[in-house]
């Protein structure tokens, strides 16, 4: 009889729809430009989407072992 592991799937399985939640929003705010008009648009916003796309960047990183990541 395979030994399963309930309590992690339910965890994994939290977790994935937390990230998904979140990829959501991200989409949401991108289509609307991040809020931001295009009038309005100054280079801290520029900053402000250089630091998101970092940080993404360190989570895709993560996911598929590149960058800082790579085995």
């Amino acid at each position: 009889m395979p030994k399963t592991n309930d309590a992690a799937l339910a965890a994994f399985i939290a977790r994935k729809a937390e990230i998904d939640a979140a990829l959501d929003r991200i989409r949401v705010a991108s289509d609307d430009h991040f809020f931001a008009s295009p009038e309005d648009v100054h280079w801290g916003h520029v900053t402000a989407l250089a630091d998101h796309a970092a940080l993404l960047k360190r989570i895709t990183d993560a996911i598929y072992a590149e960058g800082e990541h790579i085995a």
